[in-house]
């Protein structure tokens, strides 16, 4: 029997060691929706609040990447207090840029007319600062109806946005992005558009194909548009229909990802284009303390058939594969982060954010360090309000060969930073896998972490 736990935790160990998805682990975040801005692939999330019996949700963050195997924490640049408005569930949101700008279509409960509403932020950089563009809800009636926006610019520069539980609304934006034209339009949910009809159509008695339940996705690849979404009720799974037109009629083309056990009874998706590969987004609830309110954002690459039709993908641990690296000779953000455990991040005005609550054990990992020269010395800026610890710094493992190591002291407060600098670097060379390690007081938070460099 103790043979057999043994193996058990090995095994876990080592999954754990070779995961990339979900690809944070420091917060919950459910409904990821990418977007690329010049080299960079963004992902606008949720956040599942820890321990919550609901879709308790107050605000939204971003992250993003160069390499698809370290992701930069930008913070939470959009909440409810954003919206004075708003009051209640920051649901799923997605933001696009035009003509440098960036607007990002949130929905939240109004205050104004106890339903769901429909709001937009803008911002002049894909990280903000976001404010309310127009200080009420884009659209709202009182309806519940009104969640999960996704939105897209067509060939000719009309915008469409749409959203809607169990129902698909859409509206026809101005060039403005923050007004529209016309009245709002309903999706014609057919058996032939979406696999069953509007659930006041449905007959008991009838087995359908499928169901419409939310979360749409809206995209345009060779004349053709694209509307994915999460289908079959609870729990859900990912399905797709397709159109010759931005208002359909639409032809349900089936499922993408099939139901399987993520620990989510909900999905979310989101796809994009980066740097010649297509990457599909979804969310699931594998974090430890994860679960249908406890979700977080996962990744993987696919290619669409050669008839433009989606492949059958399905989730995985180990995420996708990288196409770039880190060069550790310029500061790198401590939430730069490929893959961690036992951490959190937070934000202030003055520094940004940075990397808090490690124990004695947590650690960081990052990939794809690419050592062109030997490095003469390492610095780190901390800050610890206690104790402070041990920051080893090893290769390609927990317990790889430790390359670097500094020590923390008490620095008079959890943001009163210092930059610590030492020179005992052993001899480094090629591509790895950097972790940073954490040691100290068992049960005491050490220290927090906000860059790293090395010097060469």
């Amino acid at each position: 029997m103790k043979k057999t736990i043994m193996t058990t935790m090995l095994a876990v160990a080592a999954t754990a060691l070779t995961a990339q998805n979900p690809i944070v682990q420091t917060w919950f975040t459910p409904d990821p929706a990418p977007l690329v801005v010049g080299d960079r692939l963004y992902v606008y999330t949720g956040h599942d609040e820890p321990g919550a019996d609901f879709f308790w949700m107050n605000e939204w963050r971003v992250y993003s990447t160069t390499d698809m195997a370290n992701w930069t924490d930008h913070g939470t640049p959009l909440s409810l207090a954003s919206f004075s408005w708003a009051d209640d569930r920051a649901w799923a949101a997605q933001c696009i840029e035009r003509n440098g700008k960036f607007y990002w279509y949130i929905c939240a409960h109004s205050k104004l007319s106890g339903g769901m509403a429909i709001g937009v932020a803008v911002g002049n950089s894909p990280t903000g600062p976001f404010r309310d563009a127009i200080g009420k809800p884009l659209f709202e009636n009182g309806s519940w109806d009104h969640i999960d926006p996704t939105v897209m610019i067509d060939d000719d520069g009309q915008a469409w946005l749409y959203w809607g539980n169990p129902q698909i609304y859409y509206l026809k934006l101005n060039e403005d992005m923050i007004s529209y034209s016309g009245e709002l339009g309903k999706v014609e949910m057919t058996e032939e558009g979406f696999g069953s009809p509007a659930p006041r159509f449905r007959k008991k008695d009838v087995k359908y194909k499928d169901c419409y339940t939310e979360g749409p996705w809206i995209e345009k690849r060779g004349g053709k548009y694209y509307m994915l979404y999460a289908a079959g009720g609870v729990p859900e799974h990912i399905a797709y229909s397709m159109s010759d037109s931005p208002t359909g009629p639409w032809k349900y083309m089936g499922e993408i990802m099939p139901l399987q056990d993520t620990r989510s009874f909900t999905n979310h998706c989101g796809v994009v284009e980066y740097k010649g590969h297509n990457y599909f987004f979804y969310h699931t609830g594998k974090l430890p303390g994860g679960g249908g309110f406890g979700r977080s954002s996962a990744v993987e690459e696919f290619k669409y058939n050669a008839d433009g039709t989606y492949p059958t993908i399905n989730p995985t641990d180990e995420g996708v594969a990288p196409i770039g690296t880190l060069n550790p000779f310029r500061r790198v953000e401590a939430e730069t982060i490929a893959f961690s455990k036992g951490l959190n991040t937070e934000q202030n005005d003055k520094k940004g954010v940075y990397v808090t609550n490690m124990h004695n054990g947590d650690y960081i990992k990052v990939r794809e360090v690419v050592f062109s020269s030997q490095p003469k010395a390492f610095s780190a800026s901390v800050a610890s309000g206690l104790h402070g610890g041990t920051l080893e710094v090893r290769l390609d493992s927990i317990k790889g060969e430790k390359i670097a190591e500094i020590s923390v002291p008490g620095t008079g407060g959890w943001e009163n930073w210092r930059t610590i600098k030492t020179k005992d670097i052993k001899p480094v060379s090629g591509k790895h896998d950097v972790y940073f390690v954490f040691k100290g007081l068992k049960g005491s938070k050490l220290f927090n972490f906000d860059w790293w460099k090395f010097n060469d």
